[in-house]
């Protein structure tokens, strides 16, 4: 009696593997098929247009960032080595599903390969979490500055600095590597169509032919241990430095020291807002239109690159005054 689940896990194993060769919907068992954004399949082109540009600004604004953080001494501090970690995760993220996507808009090359599949769902997600890590640093560096100003080079060295980066780091790589191993553990024998334009974990476990609770369970986990994990620690440093802003003696103090968090706010929100909604409308907006969840999904995946090199670039000082001067001395 104790022996017969087990042969019927064996069983199922075996004909969830050699189904698909029984099933007419699938082309070829190794590769996926992108289908973009369904539905609007006849304004690919004209869609294309504002994605572009999108990926065009999110390129060259934090290649910017990183340029002049590198040429100006006076920026080699730690909250622009945040910056910089923020501006190489966000550069991996965009280039992880534009380049493709743009792809299929424009060539309608929809096939992928189940491995560069898996291996652009790792990234995307790898690199999702690290931008909430990163950003998770960049508010304790802004609680060091207000709360404790004497103490903040000693506090914050390059040394603590790379430490936080590597943590940062080794907390993605290891919380995602689960993604691409549960959605290939998986057999695909109903369909290999993808209907979204790059590998996201959920989209693409949708197409399994078996039971794919853990990986919901599991990315719901994801979702709410490390982004809320992170939100909560943030929402704690921010209540330290509201109370050492309160205590300031002047209004003008209060508001040239609040100041100094607008942009990181700014970037908080661009990222944690769409990272919170489209997530749960992914998984609970079942009524909603498919195109709908699909341009939400791209808004998660493409709008915090480009936005964050904006806020810094128009928000910090010593960014701002320095891309200035090169462009004032291109013009000379």
């Amino acid at each position: 009696m104790q022996e017969t689940p087990l042969c019927l896990r064996v069983v199922n194993f075996l004909f969830y593997t050699m189904s698909d060769s029984n099933t007419t919907d699938f082309t070829n068992s190794s590769t996926f098929i992108l289908l973009g954004i369904p539905g609007l399949e006849a304004a690919h082109v004209w869609i294309s247009i504002p994605f572009c540009a999108i990926y065009a600004i999110a390129v060259f604004g934090n290649f910017t960032i990183l340029f002049i953080v590198k040429r100006e001494p006076s920026l080699h501090g730690p909250m622009f080595y945040f910056l910089c970690m923020l501006a190489v995760t966000d550069l991996v993220i965009s280039t992880s599903t534009l380049p493709k996507m743009l792809s299929i808009f424009w060539f309608n090359l929809r096939e992928i390969r189940v491995s560069a599949c898996l291996t652009q769902m790792y990234f995307v997600h790898c690199f999702s979490v690290m931008e909430s890590g990163i950003l998770v640093a960049m508010a304790f560096d802004r609680y060091v500055a207000i709360c404790n100003p004497l103490t903040y080079s000693t506090t914050l060295t390059n040394s603590v600095v790379v430490k936080i980066g590597l943590a940062v780091v080794l907390r993605s790589g290891i919380i995602t590597l689960p993604y691409p191993f549960l959605a290939k553990q998986w057999p695909y024998c109903r369909t290999n169509i993808i209907p979204n334009f790059y590998c996201g974990h959920i989209a693409v476990v949708k197409l399994a032919c078996a039971d794919i609770h853990i990986s919901t369970y599991y990315g719901l986990f994801q979702l709410f241990s490390v982004i809320g994990m992170d939100v909560c620690f943030i929402v704690i440093s921010y209540i330290q430095i509201l109370r050492a802003i309160f205590r300031l003696p002047t209004k003008d103090a209060r508001l040239k020291t609040f100041g100094t968090c607008i942009s990181h706010l700014c970037a908080i929100s661009a990222l944690y807002i769409p990272n919170l909604v489209s997530p749960l409308i992914q998984r609970f907006g079942h009524n909603l239109p498919l195109h709908f969840l699909v341009l939400i999904a791209s808004v998660y995946q493409l709008v915090p690159p480009m936005v964050h090199p904006v806020i810094y670039g128009l928000r910090t000082k010593q960014i701002r005054g320095r891309l200035l001067q090169v462009f004032t001395n291109k013009e000379i």
